[in-house]
């Protein structure tokens, strides 16, 4: 049956056709899916996208974050992770450390290592190639996602070198992927009260381009539930559609929800379920012309991850042994998940495993 006769809405039958023709639809059109109360007309429509590039299959990691330090000249309100020099609890690791923790995750049988930290004064671009090259020594095989566009723009400033040398410096390294932190929300407006010292949008943008541009694949987020509008959520999605059409380098989308203890920003109290699938299934709509939208069971919990493969979600996200960034921000999950746990979150669901790094190659 065509997708447009499927759904009950009046207001939604028009966004249908367009999806069933894999036409991208407006903004006005994402603002009616934000505020659609026809949840399961909205979940019809992401499902539609989601079982044509994918079928009943949901990716899973087995993967590590490794997190080097939690110092950071940027100190954004919307941060629990972050700490000052001396401050009780800040750290850097050393690459003695950084070596130890790779040795364990080769001896697991972990596939990838992900790696992001804060901007710390004496971090160089020299120590982040080291630390690059340190894993890849130790994990030859290890797929390595590593650095914010945030971290990079950092490195270039520190380095005075643009960042096109220093992305070319850190692949030459090892590293195979860029993660898709801090990107937050695109609107100077909420950006400047959450993360006032933090990259433009338009820069995040800029060095995502930059890297798509020398062949490098990478992820892309937003954060939501905290300060911004449904329409800030729409031009933030319409920006990431807008340079996937130009470069083609964005892999995968990652809706990541706000959580606000120990920050100096306040989440959403009256944000429920239902905000979620509709976060999720119109960034699966809009991002049309995005391979994978991944839901992370840690900030959703394990419920709402196993009922989002039904609203456009195809990942799950990974094992990740000791997260640390949305657990300092109060998020309830363990902070690990074994892969026989996230098989049963998956199949339980009505899905198929299939475990991948995030290059989906394996």
């Amino acid at each position: 049956m065509p997708l447009p006769d499927i759904i009950q809405s009046r207001d939604l039958k028009s966004i249908a056709r367009k999806v069933e023709e894999d036409r991208p639809i407006s903004s006005a059109d994402a603002l009616t899916l934000l505020t659609a109360s026809d949840i399961l007309d909205l979940g019809a429509m992401a499902h539609h996208i989601r079982t044509r590039m994918h079928g009943r299959t949901t990716y899973y990691g087995v993967n590590r974050n490794l997190n080097y330090t939690n110092i950071c000249e940027l100190r954004c309100p919307l941060c629990a992770f972050s700490k000052d020099p001396g401050e009780e609890g800040a750290y850097l690791l050393s690459l003695d450390e950084i070596e130890k923790t790779v040795s364990r995750a080769v001896t697991d049988g972990l596939d990838e290592i992900h790696i992001v930290g804060g901007l710390h004064p004496d971090v160089t671009l020299d120590y982040a190639e080291e630390m690059i090259r340190t894993v890849r020594r130790v994990g030859p095989g290890l797929f390595i996602v590593a650095f914010t566009a945030v971290e990079y723009d950092y490195f270039a400033q520190k380095s005075g070198l643009p960042v096109e040398q220093v992305l070319k410096r850190l692949i030459a390294a090892g590293v195979n992927s860029l993660p898709g932190g801090g990107a937050e929300i695109f609107s100077p407006d909420i950006r400047s009260r959450i993360a006032p010292k933090k990259i433009s949008g338009d820069r995040w943008l800029e060095v995502m381009r930059t890297a798509h541009h020398l062949g490098l694949k990478t992820n892309a987020t937003m954060l939501y539930n905290h300060v911004e509008s449904s329409g800030n959520i729409a031009d933030h999605l319409l920006r990431i559609r807008k340079l996937q059409d130009e470069t083609g380098g964005f892999k995968t989308f990652v809706p990541l929800r706000f959580h606000g203890a120990n920050t100096g920003v306040r989440e959403k109290r009256t944000v429920s379920g239902y905000d979620d699938i509709r976060v999720y299934a119109t960034a699966r709509i809009v991002l049309h012309n995005i391979p994978h939208i991944k839901g992370l069971w840690m900030y959703l919990g394990d419920k709402i991850a196993q009922v989002m493969q039904h609203f456009g979600v195809d990942d799950i996200g990974g094992t990740y042994h000791q997260e640390k960034v949305v657990h300092a921000a109060g998020a309830a999950t363990p902070d690990y998940g074994s892969e026989p746990f996230l098989r049963r979150l998956i199949e339980n669901a009505g899905f198929e495993p299939k475990r991948a790094t995030a290059g989906y190659s394996s």
